[in-house]
Formats: C-alpha cells, structure tokens, sequence
C-alpha cells in the first residue's frame, strides 16, 4: 500500500490524529511517519486544526469519584491509608500525579517527533488551506463528527468518527447555528456511517462567516430553506475558520 498517495495520506494522518487509528494500522503508520517528512507534516498539519477546535470547546473536569476509583485500583494500598512515610509516598505516586507527569513527557515528545521545525529540525510546515472546520460531539462528549469545507467552497465533506443511530424513517440533519443566537439553518443531511459531501447552497464563506456551532437533529425528512429543527440536537460542537 502506498501511504503516501496523497488523498490515503490526509486521511491516515486525520485519523491518527483524532486517535481513531488503532492496532497494526496505527503502528505501520508510525514507521511511515518515522520515515516521511511528507507523514510528519500531514499530521502536524491536522494537530494545528485540532488546536484551534480544542480551545473554543471549555475544558472538562473528571469526576472525583473517576479519580478515586482510578486511585483504587492502581494503588489499593494507599487505600488503607498506610501511616508515615509509605502514606507520603502513596500520596506522591497517585494516579493524578503520575498521570499529569506521563501527560507532560508524551506530549513533549509527540511535539518534538512529529513537529521537529519547532526545534530547527526541518523546515515549519507548509500554510493550511483557508477552511471552515467543525468537530461535533455526542451527549457524552465524544467526537462523533468531522465537517471541512474550503474557504470558498460549495461542498461540505462529512467524516464520521463513530457511528450514528438514525431511526428507520428519519435523517440526521446537520444545522448552522449562528454567532447572534438567531434561528438555525439547514446546511444538509450527514451520513449514518462512513463519510461523504453534502453540496451546500452558496460558498462555505457565505454561509458559515458568522456561524459559532454546527449541530444535528433527526428529522423526518431533509429540511428545506427556512425550516427549524423539530426534534433536540444529538450532536453539537464549535465550527471554526482557519485561516
């Protein structure tokens, strides 16, 4: 397989990315990308998309009962609170401390693996298409859907990260959500599965300049020009330009 056709390439490094790339595709991606300048700066490429997403979508806190429980069973003696020094220690190697450590040392050495013209190991990567970009996200908080569309553009590509349950009889109707909280507009239907191109009504930059969020109802049929949504948003997440 040739990893570095270009479309094959774009698509691995998104996915390697968001982290949807696992088991033996994963690491034969890594000896690619161990290898290639061109791999290197695809990802690094998607990892600057991500971070403008990531920071307009407000941090979360886990739960303290997720930490406890986390605690417990990577270090059940701390449980008992042992006294002194071995509390101390306990303390010392919690699963927060040693998970903000590890967090830490990972993601200096993916900046460092993937992005070395940080450091003056090779040239800084190439400008990113302008491009309208929104990541939506479940009930749960988990990315579920990728919309990209070129600056002027008139087609929307839809990347599915997860499956979405559409009942029999409804579609998944994709909205715009505009900056001053006025009524959203239908830009499209979004595939239950898989990826595709919804063909919009006029260029991205007409239709998505001042819109904050991107969502999806399911709705008994395509919504038509001037429609509101009927049913509650099942996804919903920031939409960006980049540029």
């Amino acid at each position: 397989m040739n990893y570095l056709q270009p479309e094959r390439l774009d698509r691995l490094a998104r996915e390697y990315v968001l982290g949807t790339l696992t088991g033996g595709a994963r690491r034969r991606f890594e000896r690619v990308l161990a290898a290639s300048p061109a791999a290197s700066l695809a990802v690094g490429a998607w990892q600057q998309r991500f971070s403008v997403l990531a920071a307009s979508v407000p941090p979360m806190q886990p739960r303290e009962a997720a930490w406890q429980g986390l605690e417990r069973r990577l270090f059940p003696a701390a449980s008992g609170k042992a006294p002194g020094f071995g509390a101390w220690l306990a303390s010392m190697l919690s699963a927060r401390s040693l998970g903000g450590a590890l967090a830490g040392v990972l993601l200096c050495l993916a900046v460092l693996r993937l992005q070395p013209g940080l450091i003056g190991l090779q040239p800084p990567s190439e400008a990113l298409p302008q491009s309208y970009v929104g990541l939506l996200s479940d009930t749960e908080g988990r990315p579920a859907v990728l919309a990209s569309s070129l600056r002027h553009g008139r087609q929307l590509s839809v990347k599915l990260l997860q499956p979405v349950a559409v009942p029999a009889g409804r579609v998944a109707q994709l909205w715009a959500l505009p900056r001053d909280g006025s009524a959203p507009f239908p830009v499209g239907v979004v595939p239950d599965h898989g990826s595709g191109v919804v063909a919009l009504a006029d260029s991205s930059e007409t239709l998505f300049f001042n819109v904050t969020r991107l969502a999806v109802s399911l709705e008994a049929a395509p919504a038509q020009a001037g429609a509101a949504p009927s049913a509650p948003f099942v996804l919903i997440g920031p939409c960006v330009k980049l540029w």
